[in-house]
């Protein structure tokens, strides 16, 4: 297995580098290495961009409109976006409900849905989690019944991450009374702007708020909603979930918070010298650093099986542990690095409108919000302890 880049993908990272600095907004570059909160706005007007060259679906075959990039391309692209300042694009539609109706999806769904998603005109969300059913998945009580040509969705999803933004949201319902629970549950795509569905904030602990609770009150959904065969649903969200967890490893994203974390270590002073001096904790810096390339081999490892249109296996879940766990330390020293600086007035003062505040590194930092924030990578896509679980079936035979 050869991880070296090829001259030709080398070619394609300095082309997409140099797109990177030609077509990335600074007011949003700035934002993102500031640790500014991004607003939807932000979000959409870097998408659309995106869009306007064919690289929104960075990661879609080119017959559904994408570039038809190799995954060792997707990979540089990814990598340099972040690299630039570039915001991540929010995976719920372009990587995790796109993929599921390109594999399973009906004709009619994919000439539908895929355009908009790609375009930015439909802002996803995730409808899995529930109120005792979030790693126990399987037990997830939402129900959809059939009347006709339509589902009647009851029930609440609990941590629905941008719901309040969201134009869909492709939801888990339980629509059978199979033996075994996995064996009764479909997947539904659903117009959030449907009578019956209410979207209530969750605020989190630094006052901000990106997750909500869910309802659907006697939500009617076309039959045509329906993703793939009645009862099939578990089988699509394991498809999803892998996407999902390959995705988390932010390898692009923990190089950019590393170089800016030598960076604020190199201007913090104590006792009269930079903490970049301390030993100790240049050595947990160095420790991170070694852990961070370690993970980057593995996703290369991870690349190469796709090249070979192997979908991602039980690698994903070693991806998703690493990453997360290689995120959160880089916020934990990022935020003992700032010391008392960290933490910003409000919510509000992590949504600066001054240019000038932001080229100048003087806006109110995230760090604080960041750390706490990235403390919830240990449940998405699967509890970390529930990945750990899986690599000691699948990988170490335990």
């Amino acid at each position: 297995m050869n991880l070296d880049f090829t001259p030709e993908e080398q070619a394609f990272r300095e082309e997409m580098r140099a797109f990177m600095r030609a077509r990335l907004p600074a007011h949003i570059r700035a934002k993102v290495m500031a640790g500014a909160r991004l607003s939807r706005a932000d979000y959409l007007e870097w998408q659309r961009i995106l869009h306007a060259h064919g690289y929104s679906g960075h990661n879609w075959p080119a017959r559904f409109g994408g570039p038809g990039w190799t995954p060792v391309q997707q990979y540089i692209f990814e990598e340099e976006m972040a690299l630039a300042g570039g915001p991540r694009l929010i995976p719920f539609g372009i990587k995790m409900v796109a993929p599921v109706i390109m594999e399973f999806g009906s004709a009619w769904q994919q000439e539908y849905f895929l355009p908009r998603i790609r375009s930015g005109e439909h802002w996803w969300c995730q409808g899995y989690s529930e109120p005792g059913a979030g790693s126990d998945l399987a037990s997830l009580k939402t129900r959809a019944e059939r009347k006709g040509g339509r589902y009647i969705v009851n029930g609440q999803k609990t941590w629905t991450t941008y719901a309040q933004y969201a134009d869909w949201i492709f939801c888990l319902v339980r629509t059978g009374s199979g033996q075994r629970p996995q064996e009764s549950i479909s997947f539904l795509l659903i117009d959030m702007k449907s009578p019956g569905v209410s979207v209530r904030p969750i605020r989190l602990n630094d006052g901000t708020h990106d997750v909500n609770d869910v309802w659907f009150e006697n939500v009617e959904v076309p039959v045509e909603h329906l993703v793939g065969e009645e009862n099939r649903g578990w089988t699509y969200a394991k498809f999803l979930l892998g996407h999902e967890r390959a995705n988390i490893a932010g390898v692009g994203i923990a190089k950019r918070e590393l170089g800016l974390l030598k960076r604020l270590a190199a201007g913090t002073r104590q006792d009269g010298r930079r903490l970049i001096e301390d030993p100790r904790f240049a050595d947990r810096i160095a420790r991170l650093e070694l852990e961070l390339m370690a993970l980057e081999l593995t996703n290369l490892r991870v690349i190469s099986a796709e090249q070979e249109n192997r979908a991602p296996g039980p690698e994903a879940s070693i991806l998703k542990i690493k990453g997360s766990e290689i995120q959160q330390a880089l916020a934990e020293l990022m935020l003992y690095a700032a010391g008392p600086a960290s933490l910003a007035a409000s919510p509000e003062a992590l949504e600066p409108r001054d240019p000038a505040q932001l080229e100048s590194g003087t806006a109110a930092s995230n760090y604080a919000a960041n750390y706490f924030g990235l403390r919830k990578l240990s449940i998405f896509g699967g509890s970390n302890e529930i990945q750990k679980n899986i690599v000691a079936r699948a990988v170490l035979g335990l």
